[in-house]
């Protein structure tokens, strides 16, 4: 296939930056996306050209580094898949696509299509744990969890941070992320100690990292690669309600 790419080119945060249009030819449809990009950028740097900087690491849709957002879409236009599953046989011989970061203020751009989301791990590092005893390890079957209590913290633990719920929000919230990383906890046994403070604290550090207010548009949910569902914003909005109430009556 023959496909015109329009990349998002920025040297830093503190500069401008564009769309650059790149031309590939004989790009196969059994490529994913980035295989594409890895053509791209060797072709650039035989050229003496400076590469496309972009984020990845596994290629197995589990680390959430690989951000993109393709043709106004987080993660490009297959539903419940991140970039690094995508593959060009979901376009089509000479498409224009185009290729930019994840826009939002608390998501700098680092360089070209890499942003610093170094925020979700500062609202992690504010509440998203529990305490435990160290030592050996406690057997499992100790503590007993219902089964629909535990598929429920699990899909919620099915985030993987990647960012596509910021990207695709109007008012880039991260209010999916935030509730899917208060929910995975908040509904185990083992959660229990910390519920309180813990919304309390990671709905104060995602505000103070400049994360806008939820959109109620449910685009979040859409593109999220995990299909993380909005009932976490509804659990994680309990959470919090019940410990400003508990702490105004203290």
């Amino acid at each position: 296939m023959k496909i015109n790419l329009k990349v998002w080119r920025q040297k830093n945060s503190n500069t401008e930056g564009k769309l650059v249009e790149y031309n590939l030819d004989n790009v196969s449809e059994d490529m994913s996306f980035l295989e594409m990009f890895d053509v791209l950028n060797d072709s650039l740097t035989r050229k003496g050209e400076d590469p496309v900087t972009f984020d990845h690491d596994c290629r197995e849709g589990i680390c959430g580094t690989c951000s993109m957002y393709i043709n106004g879409r987080a993660h490009g236009p297959q539903t419940g898949a991140t970039t690094c599953q995508l593959h060009m046989r979901s376009f089509n011989d000479g498409d224009t696509i185009v290729v930019e970061p994840w826009r939002a203020r608390a998501f700098p751009v680092i360089k070209d299509l890499m942003v610093d989301r170094s925020a979700f791990d500062r609202i992690i590092q504010s509440g998203g744990y529990v305490s435990v005893n160290t030592g050996s390890a406690r057997d499992a079957n100790e503590i007993l969890i219902p089964r629909t209590i535990a598929d429920e913290a699990m899909d919620a633990a099915a985030c993987i941070a990647c960012g596509a719920c910021v990207a695709a929000c109007k008012n880039a919230s991260a209010m999916l992320f935030v509730s899917a990383k208060v929910s995975q906890l908040a509904i185990l046994p083992q959660g229990q100690a910390e519920h309180k403070e813990r919304a309390e604290r990671m709905v104060a550090q995602m505000d103070s990292e400049g994360f806008g207010a939820c959109s109620f548009t449910g685009a979040c949910s859409v593109e999220c690669p995990k299909s993380i569902s909005l009932d976490h914003i509804a659990r994680m909005n309990r959470e919090y309600l019940g410990a400003k109430l508990t702490s105004n009556n203290a």
